[in-house]
């Protein structure tokens, strides 16, 4: 039995005009070849399966062909093109930097360099996966790559191009490959089915063009995959079975019923999706690309972007103009969300059914709102609509309560004319005055010689004086004063009092012989002499402080402690840690001379 050879291998191509989906890379490299405009570095880069080392590959032979052809390609008879073709050329060597990374392996290859080729004009080397070279690695590169002899051509090749370093990158001619379309995948697909004898549905080799994603080398695996489950006939339904594949009819009938609003319906269909074993971040993702679709039919500009089998273009057509727009974008928010959280929901099959079940009721709530309890239609307005504006009520002082109306509470005084005096009345002609009666005052006219009382307006504060007493009181801000060495020092001394009534005499020393300077307004310096005092100082630079910036109305007085003389302190090792046993034992009789004596008395002899 032959040996089998997987058609990535078998179908490999030799020359540039053979390679799918490349033709901008092709076509330049060809053109340098003929116009003999070659750089002496090549990166390769772009998604993997596109053609990346097929074409270093078909370089590397080009350039060494001794019949170059007029279309700038290999003629595959000469000496070169045929050692090339079995493998056993020497002008040609490749190095895998996924497995050779080290800088050993780059001096290596510099090593091989410095030969000239025995056969042929160049010697070319690939180094494929290069943003796995390890930064060393990178820099023993440099130099050799930057200025290589005129017989060495580098052609690195790479998937990750943001990887590598900018110096690399400024040294090579870069030519970036792009993802294969599904057309041209297909296109090459039904040439080897052709060659191979194979029978196969074009919307069959169309799911496999989808699958691959571009990749070339994944669509040939994913071919002789199916043409061995299925003994060499490829089908729509038997490709959809083996890549576990969702046919699209399911997502045009689940749709269907959630527009209808037969939850029931959806959910039996999501139950016989789930028995095939489909799982159900599947479902949503498949169901979100579907929406998509629809989405992208709406507009005829957008429809070539409808990346779906031959022949159902036009049911995608006339399904998207059932289904709203808000419809599909808020159905794709919604599958989008619950595709997110689907890992970290428990509970998996429950978490598809809730994103179904606001599918479901998704129509409903586009078209209703709730207004004052009760289930309305939306109302649309095709006009403009004003900005509703809500006027903001003015800050006033709250008054004092009256017990008497607002109104009885106004006051009119009635001006004099002084060209007509009032006569008054004889005393029989007075009427006698009446009680007043309970009826409610009408304010009279204004008229010329009508004046109102000027009303003055109370401040805040008053307001606040009448309305909780003496229990409001205002103090004035005091001014801040700036230090001086006089009231400095009254404070300092009273400070130093607290301390001693509060027993604390050994603080109260300290302050005492601890030295005053007044660096500005705001900055206040304590001299001490030894880390003892420091310490104290520092121990009552809280209380200190405030009440210094008590004195002087001034809160942004600080003080600072400075060691002028003494023991400096070792930041890195402490005191005690820079002594052995024997000075410390000395220190400590030196400061306690009966620590001493009582050694020398019970006659103790000490293990330093």
């Amino acid at each position: 039995m032959d040996k089998f050879i997987v058609s990535a291998r078998k179908y490999r191509p030799q020359t540039f005009d053979t390679v799918v989906g490349q033709a901008h890379i092709t076509t330049t490299l060809k053109n340098a070849i003929k116009n003999s405009q070659l750089a002496h570095a090549f990166l390769f880069c772009g998604p993997r399966g596109v053609g990346k080392t097929t074409c270093a590959r078909i370089l590397a032979k080009t350039i060494n062909c001794e019949n170059l052809q007029p279309d700038g390609e290999a003629c595959n008879e000469c000496n070169s093109c045929r050692t090339f073709n079995e493998g056993t050329s020497l002008n040609i060597h490749e190095l895998d930097a996924a497995s050779n990374n080290s800088v050993d392996d780059i001096r290596s290859l510099v090593e091989q360099v410095r030969f000239a080729p025995q056969a042929g004009k160049y010697k070319v080397y690939i180094v494929d996966e290069v943003h796995m070279l390890s930064a060393s690695a990178f820099n023993a590169f440099l130099k050799t790559l930057e200025e290589p002899p005129s017989y060495a051509i580098f052609i690195l090749a790479t998937t990750e191009k943001h990887k590598i370093l900018p110096t690399i990158l400024s040294r090579c001619q870069i030519f970036d490959f792009k993802r294969i379309t599904s057309n041209d995948t297909v296109g090459h697909l039904e040439d080897i089915i052709t060659k191979e004898h194979i029978n196969a549905e074009k919307a069959a080799l169309q799911v496999i063009a989808q699958k691959s994603e571009g990749c070339m080398r994944d669509a040939l695996s994913i071919l002789d995959k199916i043409v061995s489950f299925t003994n060499g006939t490829v089908t729509y339904q038997n490709t959809l079975e083996h890549l576990n594949i969702l046919d699209h009819d399911y997502y045009f009938r689940l749709l269907d019923m959630l527009q209808q609003q037969d939850l029931a319906g959806a959910m039996l269909l999501y139950d016989e999706i789930n028995r095939k074993g489909f799982e159900g971040d599947l479902v949503l993702n498949g169901f979100a690309e579907f929406i998509r679709n629809l989405l992208v039919c709406k507009d005829q500009r957008a429809a070539a972007l409808l990346d779906v089998v031959e022949g159902m273009q036009g049911k995608y057509t006339s399904f998207a103009g059932k289904a709203g727009a808000s419809y599909l974008i808020s159905s794709l928010n919604i599958l989008n969300e619950a595709e997110i959280n689907f890992k970290m929901a428990r509970n998996k099959r429950l978490h598809v059914e809730m994103a179904l079940i606001k599918l479901n009721f998704l129509q409903q709530a586009l078209e209703l709102t709730v207004d004052n309890g009760a289930v309305v239609k939306k109302k649309r307005l095709d006009g403009p609509v004003a900005i509703k504006v809500k006027a903001i009520p003015s800050i006033q002082p709250k008054m004092p309560a009256s017990s008497q109306p607002a109104e009885e509470a106004k006051l009119y005084i009635q001006g004099k004319t002084p060209t007509t005096q009032p006569q008054q009345q004889p005393a029989s002609q007075q009427q006698p005055q009446q009680a007043p009666q309970p009826q409610r005052p009408v304010k009279p006219a204004m008229s010329s010689t009508t004046i109102p009382a000027v009303k003055t307006k109370k401040s805040l504060l008053e307001a606040l004086r009448d309305k909780y007493g003496e229990e409001y009181r205002v103090e004035e801000v005091k001014e801040a004063e700036p230090l001086t060495m006089d009231k400095l020092r009254v404070c300092w001394d009273e400070y130093v009092a607290k301390l001693e009534g509060q027993q604390k005499h050994s603080a109260s020393n300290t302050f005492r012989i601890a030295r005053l300077n007044i660096e500005s307004d705001c900055r206040l310096t304590v001299g001490v002499f030894a880390l003892t005092q420091q310490r104290f100082v520092e121990a009552e630079k809280m209380n200190l402080t405030d009440a210094i910036q008590q004195a002087f109305n001034n809160r942004s007085i600080t003080i600072q402690i400075v060691v002028e003389q003494g023991e400096v302190e070792d930041k890195t090792v402490p005191l005690h840690m820079q002594l052995n046993s024997r000075q410390r034992f000395e220190k400590i009789a030196e400061q306690f001379p009966w620590v001493k004596e009582l050694k020398d008395r019970l006659r103790m002899e000490l293990d330093y």
